[in-house]
């Protein structure tokens, strides 16, 4: 039986915000860390909507906690927040951490199939099955798992958009902070997808793609996309969010199921997270409190 370890725990918001360990099956036996925000609402009797933030390349689970200017809101809207990592740590893989983009802290939260990581390299996995399975067997975190929504930066917003999408309504609604939208045709995705998977980019184009997933979808999404027109990644190519609209729009979804927002002069950083960070928290707000 997998048992949570509290590493620290600090007020804030009238909540609190606890940091936990486990080992992670899904990991390898690797051990995870995870930080937990509840809000003041939240109590053995009152179980209480989650909403799940992935980081981006380089980030661990405490850059959204710390940077991310979300526990004021959420503690106002009573929702929990859930930040995991990026990527499995200390997996002793040779050429992990060769390159900032890729390997440690840069899990692209697929599961690996090529055999070099397919062992360790399941964030897909450890995000939608595992983390809610561990934290609701702990029996004393009083989140209504039935209640859940999804959202990210970077390559974490790449990660929201594709495992809401991809699992059938897990997720009560998905946003994104300058997101890789259409990785399978930017650097980043082409780098991560031909190293972790064993079918490389065509494998990844049917699972781990948000433009290509949106342009097969059927089913009612709610979906909200920031990204700054000052970001350097955004010029580079690297997220393509016209990709994605156009997609959307083309399976016939409009501005209230699917919003892109361009923000005149933001950049990639936490400064532009946390100015629209009120925003997505109380999109979400709106899904999850239904």
């Amino acid at each position: 039986m997998t048992t949570l370890e509290k590493v620290s725990a600090n007020k804030c918001f009238e909540g609190e915000l606890t940091k936990y360990k486990f080992k992670s099956a899904a990991l390898g036996g690797l051990s995870a860390n995870f930080n937990l925000f509840l809000p003041p609402n939240a109590s053995p009797s009152t179980k209480v909507p989650v909403l799940i933030y992935l980081a981006g390349l380089t980030c661990t689970e405490d850059n959204g906690a710390q940077k991310g200017s979300f526990l004021g809101p959420a503690s106002s809207q009573g929702i929990a927040l859930l930040f995991p990592d990026t990527s499995p740590r200390g997996a002793g893989i040779e050429g992990e951490d060769v390159d900032w983009d890729f390997g440690t802290g840069a899990g692209f939260y697929l599961n690996a199939t090529h055999p070099k990581y397919a062992s360790h390299y399941n964030m897909y996995t450890h995000i939608t099955l595992e983390l809610p399975q561990v934290i609701e067997a702990a029996g004393n975190i009083p989140i209504d798992w039935n209640r859940q929504s999804i959202f990210g930066h970077s390559m974490g917003g790449h990660g929201a958009l594709t495992m809401y999408l991809s699992t059938q309504k897990q997720y009560r609604s998905a946003s994104a902070f300058a997101p890789v939208s259409n990785p399978v045709n930017c650097p980043w995705g082409q780098k991560a997808f031909t190293g972790y998977l064993q079918g490389g980019i065509a494998e990844a184009k049917a699972i781990y793609d948000a433009t290509e997933l949106i342009s097969k979808s059927k089913d009612p999404v709610h979906i909200l996309v920031d990204f700054g027109t000052a970001d350097t990644f955004y010029k580079q190519g690297q997220l393509l969010p016209e990709n994605f609209l156009k997609a959307a729009r083309d399976s016939n979804y409009d501005e209230f199921q699917v919003r892109v927002r361009s923000q005149d002069g933001y950049d990639h950083s936490y400064f532009f997270i946390s100015t629209f960070a009120s925003d997505h928290i109380h999109f979400h707000a709106n899904f999850l409190k239904a």
